[in-house]
């Protein structure tokens, strides 16, 4: 079996539709038919199932480069896979399918709680935390829990495998997003969860500039209605983003492995000098959190997430120190190539204004600790 950066260059060889190496943006939005008058097939005849793999038709259902973003992330995530045209999208579109009365959701990003609201706003979904008690006396068959770990924004993670007991044992289903941990860093289905998220814009897309999200299931049959859905939700990815996004995967493995070990050195320095710097009050990262939760060494068997989150004294440091990094550029999201630092709150009305989150590039981290070190040292 190949490996996986060789399945990242190659998984879509065989959806090839000319001889280019690197495949065309299809600009267009619908397709010719078939030029031999028996291979039509009216509407009421068509396999439904064929939509994301089959011969094109509009690029709402399908696209060359959809299809083979689907197929390459297929051998990523081990699972059948939807594209969207972002994170969200495919949110809203696992909402959709469940259709759940009761939805137990954590703090996690706050966008998917603004699906959720609109879910409560138009049918009453009731929403409930991810306490042990209340999802014990309101979460029943059909409802889902959506667990999102590593969390965003801390980067500090969750046992699946307990939520996911939880759920089943309830009848319910469970929704992993692993967008801030992806493989091979963790692989919520060898853990018990039913679907699996991935705000595609993060680290399948890498350089900051596209927009997309995923969906993953085991059961085709789940892949084939979220296609169906697709169609008329009207969230395909475009063209061109999935174009970018194919190119971004072919170099996806040695990307994440670097952003981890940076992030996870990074992370380590700053825990380990916590007392060097009066700004600086507490550090949060999965990688901390070993010795108290016994799972995260099975769960994230390959790596760390390249996110953490500080706390610093004030919320005046917060806002001056991104100002202060020489490589970390002042901007929300995460996930590409350039390391990024946030003051939270300026996206995030939910968090405290003392926290910044930090997104590890694949930048020399040498060069990273030395620049924390002199932010920070000048508020000493």
């Amino acid at each position: 079996m190949a490996g996986l950066s060789t399945n990242l260059v190659h998984a879509d060889d065989s959806l090839e539709r000319v001889p280019d190496v690197v495949q065309p943006i299809n600009i267009t939005t619908t397709f010719k038919y078939s030029d031999d008058p028996e291979e039509l097939v009216i509407a009421k005849q068509i396999d439904d199932t064929k939509i994301s793999t089959g011969r094109p038709v509009y690029s709402r259902l399908s696209h060359p480069n959809s299809t083979k973003c689907e197929e390459v992330l297929s051998t990523l995530l081990n699972g059948h896979v939807v594209i969207y045209n972002s994170g969200l999208s495919a949110f809203f579109a696992a909402l959709t399918y469940y259709a759940p009365k009761v939805l137990s959701i954590g703090n996690g990003y706050h966008g998917c709680h603004g699906i959720a609201n609109i879910f409560t706003r138009l049918n009453g979904l009731k929403q409930v935390t991810l306490d042990v008690n209340e999802i014990d006396q309101h979460i029943g068959k059909g409802d889902v829990i959506h667990l999102e770990t590593p969390v965003n924004p801390e980067g500090i993670a969750f046992d699946i495998k307990f939520f996911a007991d939880k759920a089943h044992s309830k009848g319910a289903f469970l929704i992993v997003d692993a967008t801030f941990a992806p493989p091979p860093l963790q692989d919520p289905f060898l853990h018990g969860a039913d679907m699996v998220l991935h705000s595609a814009t993060k680290y399948f897309g890498g350089h900051s500039d596209l927009l997309a999200g995923c969906l993953v299931t085991k059961d085709p049959e789940v892949k084939y209605q979220l296609v169906r859905d697709r169609v008329y939700l009207g969230t395909n990815i475009g063209n061109l983003e999935s174009y970018l996004l194919l190119r971004s995967l072919r170099t996806y493995e040695m990307r994440i492995l670097k952003q981890s070990e940076n992030a996870t050195k990074l992370v380590k320095y700053l825990a380990d000098n916590i007392d060097k710097y009066s700004a600086l009050e507490k550090v949060y990262h999965a990688s901390l959190e070993v010795d108290e939760k016994p799972f995260i060494k099975e769960q994230l068997s390959g790596g760390f997430p390249p996110v953490f989150s500080i706390i610093v004294k004030d919320p005046s440091v917060a806002r001056q120190l991104p100002s202060k990094l020489k490589y970390f550029h002042h901007a929300t999201s995460l996930g590409g190539v350039e390391s990024l630092i946030e003051w939270r709150a300026m996206s995030d009305s939910k968090v405290i204004e003392t926290l910044l989150r930090v997104s590890c590039g694949v930048e020399n981290v040498e060069d990273m600790i030395a620049d924390f070190d002199q932010a920070l040292s000048s508020f000493n």
